[in-house]
């Protein structure tokens, strides 16, 4: 893969960043994007490391690929599990949201050689234009992501994006949630990290898609935002329940 240093994110020519609209990028230190680089790069061998070593189970397949079938749609998770859901969804050019720091830019690196594009832009600046650059990108085809109670928290509270992108586009909303049998988990970081050890058994659920109009209010808007919300938290209970069969 062909790399380059003058950017602030490598990526090879066939995985583009998508920048927002008239928002500059905000240029890292030299030294910075030298870490980005091999940081990110280290990483990345890393999860295709323990990612081609784990064992799927995934509830909620069917119905899914046959609303892929139909068109695009905007794919909402919880944070904590970015490592399991950028092995599992790589390769297939998703567009995903990402700040401008150093952190966010390390990410990006990463899931960028896992197949996926970015469009800069986050909670605090330029989440607007980054919007519009993800609409854009489905109108070419992608399909788009969210880690919907990112990028600071707090934990498992889902924020509003990805309902405005399914509103602004028509594309429907699905939700999903990544259970590992055996994971570390940061519990200093505050989503609580996953990292799924080794040859575990991964279980993966899909939600029924939620549908938001074009023409939602706020007040619509708000009520499908709690559809999210409740969708999550019963994918998480699935997951508990699955855990729970294999210790016992």
């Amino acid at each position: 893969m062909s790399q380059s240093l003058n950017h602030p994110i490598a990526q090879s020519p066939d995985r583009p960043i998508i920048r927002s609209p008239d928002h500059p990028i905000k240029e890292l230190s030299r030294r910075q994007r030298f870490l980005v680089w091999l940081l990110g790069g280290l990483a990345a061998c890393v999860v295709r490391l323990i990612g081609s070593s784990l064992r799927w189970e995934v509830y909620g397949w069917n119905a899914y690929q046959a609303l892929r079938s139909q068109g695009r749609v905007v794919h909402a998770f919880w944070h904590n599990e970015t490592f399991a859901a950028g092995w599992y969804w790589r390769n297939q050019r998703i567009v995903v949201m990402s700040g401008y720091n150093f952190d966010a830019r390390f990410t990006a690196r990463v899931i960028g050689i896992l197949g996926y594009e970015i469009a800069r832009g986050s909670a605090s600046r330029g989440a607007a234009r980054a919007l519009v650059a993800m609409a854009q990108a489905m109108r070419r085809g992608h399909d788009t992501a969210f880690t919907i109670d990112g990028p600071r928290g707090p934990r498992h509270v889902a924020k509003a994006g990805a309902v405005m992108l399914a509103k602004a586009t028509g594309a429907p909303l699905i939700c999903f949630h990544i259970r590992p049998a055996r994971a570390w988990v940061f519990s200093k970081s505050w989503d609580r990290t996953e990292i799924p050890r080794p040859f575990s058994r991964m279980a993966l659920f899909i939600a029924p898609a939620i549908a938001v109009f074009k023409d939602a209010d706020d007040a619509e808007q708000a009520r499908k935002l709690a559809e999210v919300q409740a969708a999550l938290d019963d994918l998480v209970r699935q997951g508990d329940e699955w855990l729970k069969k294999l210790t016992h």
